[in-house]
């Protein structure tokens, strides 16, 4: 499923215009973007969202196999909770 698809599933499960669904993703998107700068989500019954430091490593360049260096970075986390791991197993 892409964005709009997603959408369209919001507009028609919530009752919202898609314009409005729209809008309420992308806020939902800016507003934890933003927030897991400095803290973390979590959203009882669907899962939490963190962030995890990836230490730098070197990796394998796959086309010609040299070593690089892969530099340190943040990554997101998610975990889903337990009524969203009963949804996928029904």
């Amino acid at each position: 499923m892409n964005k709009t698809q997603l959408i369209d599933a919001i507009a028609e499960k919530s009752g919202l215009t898609k314009v409005d669904s729209k809008k309420a993703l992308d806020a939902f998107i800016e507003v934890t973007g933003e927030t897991l700068k400095n803290d973390k989500i979590a959203l009882v019954g669907f899962g939490s969202f963190s962030v995890s430091e990836r230490s730098a490593r070197t990796g394998r360049n796959p086309q010609t196999g040299k070593t690089i260096n892969i530099a340190a970075k943040k990554i997101v986390k998610f975990k889903a909770g337990n009524e969203l791991n009963d949804k996928i197993n029904e």
